[in-house]
């Protein structure tokens, strides 16, 4: 079977990209980091790439340069089984970034992630008036609260 890795792109910030969400997730660890020989493109010595896993996940970081920027287009959603862990993933990657509407958020290197509580999916999918009733709480929040949906829906 084909391994499929997240490459993220970023101008000379992977390997502190790295390090940030390999100590907020607890089984992060960085797996290898190369650098850019004489041919470059990048100063001789400096970090191309920073291979690393977050949650049996694989990714790399490119030092590409400013030519590409991340967008909400494409995001990383974290399910969380509680509200300890949604405040501290909310809290740890949004730091330095931007906190957005529903769960979403911005780090500081621009990368959108979406912390979301494995409750809401269950919520929303069960339809009907209490499911509009958990999606009208959810479109009011920024960091998404447990008690809140499951108030709504009860």
């Amino acid at each position: 079977m084909n391994e499929i890795t997240i490459c993220l792109w970023f101008d000379g910030q992977a390997e502190e990209a790295a390090e940030l969400y390999t100590s907020v997730f607890p089984d992060g660890r960085i797996l290898d980091v190369t650098r850019y020989g004489s041919a470059g493109p990048g100063p001789e010595g400096s970090v191309m790439t920073v291979s690393f896993e977050l949650s049996g996940t694989r990714f790399v970081g490119l030092n590409g340069g400013p030519e590409y920027s991340f967008s909400n287009a494409t995001s990383f959603q974290i399910g969380c089984k509680s509200q300890a862990e949604v405040d501290h993933y909310w809290d740890r990657l949004s730091e330095g970034g931007g906190q957005g509407p529903c769960g979403w958020l911005t780090d500081r290197f621009g990368v959108p992630w979406q912390v979301v509580p494995e409750v809401l999916p269950q919520l929303l999918s069960e339809g009907g008036e209490r499911s509009q009733r958990v999606m009208q709480a959810m479109l009011g929040m920024g960091k998404l609260q447990i008690d809140e949906l499951e108030r709504a829906a009860a």
